[in-house]
């Protein structure tokens, strides 16, 4: 393939097939956000810093010249209601993804993007894992939601995120306060899993503690509940949600 850069098109005949600058129709803002993060190596890595502390977290947009048939990449942001745009330079993969990826590096060579720096109160290591604890939601997690598809489609109904108990301030992720069944789904990593969670590098001693705070956390949550009356059920993200869903039928219609 001739390079765009040295100032041949790859496409000379037809325009650039769509599969090589377009997105797919319907995909989701989350979606969207996602592969820009995978293209850019991290969301951490997204950031142009706008001076006086602030940064905002850009995106690469790819478009078509009809007169020339070339993609050309442009890095777009937001500023106080403006929406600045600087131009990367050409690109010429097959792929949108793989064209996305080219024009992340062009805007770090170019160094018009940088990692957001981190607050001084932060416990994070580095910007990357504050990116990641950021990304974790205290609730709607994708594998709750998975969870809850499934109960529904059973005939359950069911209150989310709740107190059960009005002198405990813990949350349940799916509750059934009828026959008091409390559903958790815990986090691999955040809750310790003895399958899948694999010790920080960084930091390492603060995050042991952090996660072993965690799992007493949960037993004191779970022996609470159970002291007020309420059966309790945890499983892990991992865990097939079919199967969850199957023991919470059983035991909320028993």
């Amino acid at each position: 393939m001739t390079s765009a850069r040295n100032g041949q098109s790859s496409w000379k005949e037809k325009s650039p097939p769509v599969r090589a600058w377009k997105g797919r129709a319907g995909r989701s803002r989350d979606a969207l956000a996602a592969e820009q993060d995978r293209a850019s190596k991290g969301r951490h890595r997204r950031f142009v810093n706008l001076g006086d502390g602030r940064y905002a977290r850009a995106s690469v947009e790819l478009k078509v010249l009809p007169n020339t048939r070339r993609i050309r990449a442009y890095l777009r942001w937001s500023d106080k209601g403006r929406s600045p745009a600087k131009y990367l330079g050409q690109v010429d993969h097959d792929t949108r993804f793989a064209n996305l990826v080219e024009a992340w590096e062009m805007a770090w060579a170019k160094g018009l993007t940088s990692e957001q720096q981190l607050p001084d109160n932060s416990w994070a290591s580095s910007p990357s894992v504050r990116a990641s604890m950021r990304g974790n939601r205290g609730k709607d997690t994708k594998p709750e939601i998975r969870l809850r598809k499934v109960l529904h489609a059973l005939g359950l109904r069911y209150r989310v995120s709740i107190r059960p108990l009005s002198n405990l301030r813990r949350t349940v992720d799916v509750a059934f306060p009828g026959p008091r069944v409390a559903v958790f789904v815990d986090g691999c990593y955040w809750h310790g899993c003895p399958d899948h969670y694999r010790p920080a590098t960084t930091n390492a001693e603060f995050w042991r503690k952090k996660i072993e705070t965690n799992q007493e956390r949960d037993l004191e949550t779970t022996r609470r509940l159970e002291d007020a009356g309420w059966r309790v059920l945890r499983f892990w993200e991992h865990e097939d949600p079919e199967s969850a869903a199957c023991r919470v039928f059983s035991l909320v219609r028993e």
